[in-house]
């Protein structure tokens, strides 16, 4: 008998169903702590099904270990987005009732019914990506939450603040020419130059960050940096969300991915679409930036954008369509990528 084990993760413990793939019927439950005794009796509660698979939901988050160690030790393991699973037990249920065993098995039936889920491989080349993309994010976020407290700082000790942007050179600038008159002064200036050398040490490791993920990235031999707009940032940014591009059929699948694909919002005879405001957003944003940059400076991205403008749509929705085009452009060029992996690896 072949199983699918929908798994729900905690903090503390995990949930497991395991489903029968062939009726859909529930086989068994069970509960573990999550910790190294409950993980290892979880892994023998398992081999009593010889044919089985996986399915963690949120496998990026709460179930990230779990997922890697089955997968570290050959296990089929797909990831479930919580909002899949959670849509399937209230179908299934018919109502609001929840707990964690009906958590896993919605997670199973969801997994069972979607053959276009990503599998999960720790050591596939776009986790390296991803990894060092999210660092960089974080660096960047508090870089820029240290020039708002320089900002708020020198606010205090200039007449009027400091107007514009504001980089270590320009703030080391401003501070030698400051002369705090009484403790208060004395005591910003002072924090002033420390959060100054916080944003010059974290200028330091964003810079060291470039330079390995523009290694990674030709390293990859990714043909996204083709692309008007995207550099080997962006790139690693979109790759590292994407994952393995194999589990969107169509380019189409990829654009609701995305939430560049408008939704219908039709009734009667008036057909009309509106914004998604689903898919995921932080890889909506990378195309979005692609977007705006080849509006501005790109020959062919800057006339298709007018001539949208010219068929009357207004600034926003133009840009939406050449997003869409863009993100066309990202499959053609992923897929091309894997292709040419998938025959080198042969």
């Amino acid at each position: 008998m072949k199983v699918l084990i929908g798994v729900d993760p905690h903090k503390a413990s995990v949930a497991v169903a395991a489903v029968d793939e062939a009726g859909g019927e529930l086989v068994e439950r069970a509960s573990f702590p999550q910790n190294r005794a409950g993980l290892r009796s979880l892994e023998r509660w398992a081999k009593r099904f010889s044919e089985r698979r996986w399915a963690v939901e949120n496998a990026g988050g709460l179930g990230r270990h779990l997922a890697g160690r089955l997968a570290a030790a050959g296990e089929s393991v797909v990831d479930v987005p919580p909002t899949l699973s959670a849509r399937v037990r209230v179908l299934s249920t018919g109502n609001a009732r929840k707990n964690d065993g009906l958590d896993a098995l919605a997670t199973a039936l969801a997994a069972s019914r979607n053959e276009r889920l990503a599998a999960v491989d720790p050591e596939i080349g776009s986790e390296v990506l991803r990894l060092l993309s999210e660092r960089r994010e974080d660096l960047v976020a508090e870089r820029t939450r240290a020039l708002n407290r320089l900002h708020g700082l020198l606010r205090d000790l200039v007449p009027g603040g400091v107007a514009g942007t504001l980089s270590a050179h320009r703030a080391a600038r401003i501070l030698r020419g400051i002369r705090p008159q009484g403790t208060s002064a004395r005591l910003r200036r002072r924090l002033a130059s420390e959060v100054l050398r916080d944003v010059r040490t974290l200028d330091r490791k964003i810079a060291d960050l470039n330079g390995l993920i523009e290694a990674e990235v030709e390293a990859s031999g990714t043909t996204l940096t083709e692309i008007f707009g995207i550099g080997p940032i962006l790139a690693a940014r979109i790759i590292g969300t994407v994952g393995d591009v194999v589990r969107f059929p169509t380019k189409a699948h990829f654009a609701s991915y995305c939430g560049t694909a408008p939704v219908e919002a039709s009734s009667g005879e008036v057909v009309r679409h509106r914004l998604s405001l689903a898919g995921n957003r932080k890889l909506n944003y990378a195309l979005h930036m692609v977007a705006v940059c080849q509006a501005r400076s790109d020959v062919r991205g800057g006339s298709y954008y007018r001539k949208k403008m010219a068929e009357g749509k207004s600034r926003k929705e133009a840009l939406r369509c050449l997003k869409r085009r863009v993100c066309d452009a990202v499959f053609r060029s992923l897929v091309a990528d894997s292709r040419a992996h998938s025959r080198s690896a042969a």
